[in-house]
């Protein structure tokens, strides 16, 4: 059994990249994840240069909030009723693209690209939005990894 873990092991430390793609493009949909700490362990093998681990995390949950993004856009009805309306389609509403921003955020980021897509905002600058926010969540995070050091 030991054996199996082992080979299991080293085929993830392997794939450490793709698998921190994967988490990252799963954990921005609207299923769970956790590509903050799929972003700790790749750090953690010292295998790859920060700016790689940078950009295969925010590449990967950038194209899942673009999928969100999509998923909204196939929405058909656009009526909107502020009364009821969910607290990510008004923040949408209140502060435009800069509201992406915080596409990031657990509970409120995966529902705020929906709601761009299903208010048909323009594609090009919800990519913007969306990924300059994810990028500096994982900035961040390798900071506090790293200490604010490298």
């Amino acid at each position: 059994m030991d054996f199996i873990f082992q080979q299991l092991g080293i085929w993830l430390a392997d794939s450490a990249l793709t698998l921190l793609f994967v988490t990252g493009f799963f954990s921005a949909t609207l299923l769970p994840g956790g590509s903050e700490a799929a972003l700790l362990a790749t750090l953690s093998l010292k295998q790859y240069s920060i700016f790689s681990i940078l950009l295969v995390a925010t590449l990967g949950n950038t194209l899942g909030g673009l999928t969100n993004y999509g998923l909204g856009r196939w929405i058909p009805n656009r009526t909107q009723d502020e009364k009821y309306g969910h607290k990510a389609l008004q923040w949408v509403n209140k502060y435009g693209y800069w509201a992406l921003l915080l596409s990031w955020t657990p509970i409120i980021g995966d529902p705020l690209c929906l709601a761009a897509g299903w208010l048909r905002m323009r594609f090009v600058p919800c990519l913007i939005f969306i990924l300059v926010g994810k990028l500096l969540r994982y900035i961040m995070l390798v900071g506090l990894f790293t200490g604010f050091g490298y």
